[in-house]
């Protein structure tokens, strides 16, 4: 049964205009092949300065300073901003659905009748 509850709820949230806007911003990111390639960047010298700071070292003023010009160009980009805010509204939906399912949870473990079967 709560396998299938589960499924339920997964195709509800499916249906959402969070889960579908999230999905449209997925989409337009996956086109921006400047931004996929800043990104990719991006990475590459955060993993750099991680490694640096691993290692004992003081990452360069010229590696911090090149790691912040990337991230702005990334951050200031129209498509990067639509992606968080999906991402952040989808996870916005995502905590009240837990909050709906641990009160759930709660008022389960409350009852003394035994619904398994509903």
């Amino acid at each position: 049964m709560i396998p299938q509850k589960a499924e339920e709820l997964g195709r509800q949230i499916g249906q959402t205009e969070e889960y579908k806007a999230l999905k449209r911003a997925q989409d337009r990111l996956q086109g921006a092949q400047e931004l996929a390639a800043q990104l990719r960047r991006l990475q590459e010298l955060a993993e750099a300065l991680d490694r640096a700071t691993e290692r004992g070292e003081t990452p360069t003023e010229a590696e911090r300073a090149g790691y912040e010009q990337v991230l702005n160009q990334v951050q200031a980009d129209p498509v990067y901003q639509g992606m968080v805010a999906a991402q952040a509204n989808f996870d916005k939906l995502m905590v009240r659905v837990n909050e709906h399912i641990l009160d759930g949870i709660r008022k389960g473990a409350a009852s003394p009748i035994i619904t398994l079967g509903s």
